[in-house]
């Protein structure tokens, strides 16, 4: 992990019928309009495998070197022109945020 100190984890669901616009959108414009943000280091999507849907279907990492990095984030207009951008392009119901969570790192180990 380097220098990368705290993450950003966000969790969401989408309908099937718009699974392959979300994945276009979110890999094209949400993740580049974060970045636009110097803080985020890097940006790491995973789909869950397997049925358990007590379990967002997909999540985003955000990684940062320092929690106040991170918080200055939340208040960004980087952030908040990203957000303004999913309420223009989806519809109610298309998608749902699961969950969003903060962590900060201990200790990581490598083979």
């Amino acid at each position: 992990m380097g220098n990368i100190k705290v993450i950003n984890i966000a969790g969401t669901e989408c309908r099937p019928e718009v699974e392959e616009k979300w994945n276009q959108w979110y890999n094209e414009i949400h993740v580049p309009m974060l970045f636009k943000y110097p803080g985020v280091k890097r940006a790491t999507r995973y789909k869950r495998i397997g049925g358990d849907e007590a379990f967002p279907q997909y999540i985003a990492v955000y990684e940062f070197e320092e929690k106040e990095t991170l918080d200055k984030y939340f208040n960004s207009p980087e952030r908040a022109a990203a957000l303004e951008d999913v309420k223009n392009t989806w519809q109610e119901g298309e998608f749902t945020t699961k969950g969003i969570a903060q962590y900060e790192f201990i200790k990581s180990w490598e083979r």
